[in-house]
């Protein structure tokens, strides 16, 4: 902090900008990151002005805390909390343009999910829902529809009753972009649906409200997308799953799944609604990682 007490023109534009984050009620957590990184910025410019400073300086401050052994999040965490800076300043009129926008963010390694096993998601799933679900037969629905057909929290929350087609067991999805595709569903989420519906009519009942929406709350709204991680969550946990779990972690699951048991990536790309095939790729990533940690699990010269 020793720019700061030398009160130069940077460590100044520092001290005023996370006064004007206190005074906005920022989180506490956020003004600590940018104190400690702002100050490290401050130190590193020393007594240049900002017309000083340009994007080959900040890529120089970014260079230094690379030698010092900061990881690709923290310089990537660092340039976030310059940038902030120079946008506030830019809003003040104390400068005319952002220099650390044309600096690039650090490649940061894609992290693949950790998925689910077969088994963990069939242990899931064929036992009772546990006292944590609220509403047993809707949730048992929500997560045989997330598993089983492979969807997006938003297009869980987004089917209507009308949406589903039960002689030809599919359902209408309306995914991104407003694109819309049919996906299958098996005999498991045809069985959930049967002891669902009853219960939702029940409910309905009770609230004297009527909806198009499929899955409803106990108040006989439409489930949202945050009502729907939070009870996946809390079922996943009181399954023995990691707290980790989330919908998409379903959805990463059933891609993962599809391909281990053999199914062509095109054919999973159309299910999920992926406008490229790259992005189904990953899938593969994610069942060749399975595959090795078996590998090494099991065979006899692997370990």
């Amino acid at each position: 902090m020793a720019a700061h007490r030398a009160g130069t023109v940077v460590s100044r534009g520092v001290a005023d900008f996370l006064r004007h984050l206190r005074e906005r009620n920022s989180s506490p957590h956020t003004i600590k990151a940018y104190s400690g990184d702002l100050a490290n910025f401050a130190a590193y410019t020393g007594s240049r002005g900002w017309k000083q400073i340009d994007h080959i300086a900040i890529r120089g401050f970014l260079s230094q805390l690379y030698e010092k052994g900061l990881s690709k999040t923290s310089v990537a965490r660092s340039l976030a909390a310059v940038r902030s800076l120079y946008r506030w300043l830019a809003q003040e009129g104390v400068v005319e343009q952002n220099p650390a926008k044309l600096v690039a963010t650090p490649r940061l390694p894609k992290k693949l999910p950790r998925v689910p096993t077969i088994e963990e998601m069939n242990a899931v799933l064929d036992g009772e829902m546990p006292e944590a679900a609220a509403f047993p037969e809707r949730d048992r629905l929500m997560l045989e529809l997330l598993y089983g057909c492979g969807i997006r929290n938003s297009e869980l929350t987004g089917i209507n009753l009308a949406d589903i087609r039960l002689s030809a067991e599919a359902i209408l999805i309306r995914g991104k972009g407003k694109k819309e595709r049919y996906v299958p569903f098996g005999e498991s989420a045809k069985s959930a649906l049967a002891v669902y519906l009853p219960a939702r009519q029940a409910t309905l009942g009770e609230t004297g409200k009527n909806t198009p929406a499929l899955l409803i709350n106990q108040r006989g709204g439409r489930l949202t997308t945050r009502s729907v991680g939070r009870i996946i969550k809390k079922i996943a946990v009181a399954k023995g799953l990691s707290p980790d779990v989330h919908p998409h972690t379903l959805r990463h699951a059933f891609g993962a799944h599809m391909l281990e048991e053999g199914a062509d990536l095109r054919a999973i790309q159309e299910l999920l609604g992926h406008e490229r095939l790259a992005t189904t790729q990953r899938y593969t990533q994610l069942s060749m990682k399975h595959v090795l940690e078996v590998y090494d699990r099991t065979h006899p010269r692997a370990r």
